[in-house]
């Protein structure tokens, strides 16, 4: 965790000091999202490894930026966004973090499928 928060420090004196980064938006970085998202896959299609770390670090990069980006303007901040899917993960995995018992893959796919229209239905109605 040391060293994320140092990132997370590292990504924000980007946004303050760096002409570039300072200009960014959302807007601006939904193409870098993609691109590194593509990048990673073609690594891990050629197996290359270090590439592949590379890319994810990348990718960790423009979320943490894009978080940072929300956190200037009183949205969000990388630590909701870490609260948000822990609670996913385990909210959608009650046969780890709970007592429910699956068998196999296809279970575990159906039960988070379920789970996930539930949560739906139920932000929907707010």
């Amino acid at each position: 965790m040391e060293k994320f928060v140092e990132f997370v420090e590292i990504v924000a004196k980007l946004r303050r000091e760096c002409p570039w980064d300072k200009q960014q938006t959302f807007e601006t970085l939904k193409p870098y999202l993609i691109e590194e998202v593509h990048e990673a896959i073609e690594a891990i299609d050629e197996k290359d490894y270090d590439h592949l770390c590379e890319e994810l670090g990348d990718m960790l990069l423009h979320v943490v930026m894009v978080a940072e980006l929300a956190r200037e303007q009183g949205h969000f901040n990388i630590e909701d966004v870490i609260k948000g899917i822990s609670e996913k993960m385990v909210r959608r995995h009650p046969h780890v973090f709970g007592s429910k018992k699956l068998k196999n893959s296809k279970q575990v796919l159906n039960q988070w499928q379920k789970i996930k229209r539930q949560e739906k239905k139920a932000s929907s109605r707010r």
